[in-house]
């Protein structure tokens, strides 16, 4: 799809290195300032697909940072300004190796968990007699430790995580404060959207002062899972598979074709109707879970457009 941003080499002043995650490119500039760019890239059991999503960069990044300002009260973070619909630019920090990871509901990777026999999750037990998309009793936080592009995060305990001294206990228990702070308020707006919260995950980082801030994107549907509220008590009654809002349709679209991102599977071939249909799929995501109308960023020149937008930006600081 030529309207897709797919990957990008900015030379910006005074820029020192270039990061490409899964699906952000980060570029590190002098006094401590980082530049993300969200592209089109889709990204699903951490593989990268082969083609990118039109608008997804944008409907990713403007859902991030709209939820960071809206969660900024709580949790400090990394946020300075968004000169570009899929820009973000912000304070430098040291990232934790660890992805938090809370679910309120036994779904995705914990229901599989759940359904290969295990009770217990990154530590966390999870009650006999559950059945998929039950609530959990409360909220269990599920840490992950963090890949590098191409390769699969893996579930690690509190315990691990401090005995391996991945994170320190002081700053972990800031961790599990902030990541149940926003897990809160992340429920309170997602109820007020008709929405459920189900799952999802926070990524931090340290600055030079030394300060825990929330980094990276938050209450995504790539980062998060979301159910319809209304009807979700008769369809767990009636053991009815539960309408949401995630990227857990892309996910089992793969598994439909025969790929889990396990070693000697091929990556299925998306149709650009079926590309197109996730691209709708993502805006109809934002629409549900920001309740506003999308607005499209013009892509006709993707690149020329943010390399000018974060170039002025950059100029007036």
């Amino acid at each position: 799809m030529s309207n897709t941003l797919m990957d990008t080499n900015f030379h910006f002043t005074g820029q020192k290195a270039i990061y490409k995650g899964k699906v952000r490119e980060v570029y590190t500039l002098e006094n401590d300032i980082l530049v993300m760019i969200a592209t089109d890239r889709l990204s699903a059991f951490d593989v990268v697909m082969p083609k990118g999503i039109p608008y997804k960069g944008q409907i990713l990044n403007q859902i991030a940072t709209k939820m960071m300002q809206a969660t900024e009260d709580i949790v400090p973070n990394w946020l300075m300004a968004t000169p570009d619909a899929n820009v973000a630019v912000g304070k430098a920090c040291e990232p934790f190796k660890v992805e938090m990871v809370i679910r309120g509901y036994l779904s995705g990777h914990a229901a599989r968990e759940y359904k290969a026999g295990k009770r217990i999750l990154c530590g966390e037990p999870m009650p006999e007699g559950m059945k998929e998309n039950d609530k959990f009793p409360e909220p269990i936080i599920t840490p992950a430790t963090k890949a590098e592009k191409g390769d699969h995060d893996e579930d690690i305990s509190k315990a691990e995580i401090l005995n391996r001294g991945i994170v320190s206990k002081t700053d972990y228990e800031v961790l599990e404060k902030y990541t149940r702070a926003l897990f809160q308020r992340g429920t309170e707006i997602a109820a007020k959207r008709g929405l459920i919260l189900v799952d999802t995950k926070y990524e931090f980082g340290k600055t030079k002062d030394g300060e825990i801030v929330l980094i990276d994107e938050i209450h995504t549907p790539d980062s998060s899972r979301y159910f319809y509220a209304e009807g979700y008590k008769e369809r767990q009654a009636n053991c009815e598979t539960q309408k949401q809002l995630s990227k857990e349709f892309v996910r089992q679209w793969l598994i439909s074709h025969g790929f889990q991102g396990l070693e000697g599977q091929i990556v299925p071939k998306m149709s650009d109707a079926y590309v197109e249909s996730v691209s709708e799929r993502y805006i109809e995501l934002y629409e549900s879970i920001m309740g506003e109308t999308f607005e499209k960023a013009d892509v006709s020149n993707i690149q020329e457009r943010i390399g000018q937008n974060i170039s002025s930006y950059l100029n007036s600081i």
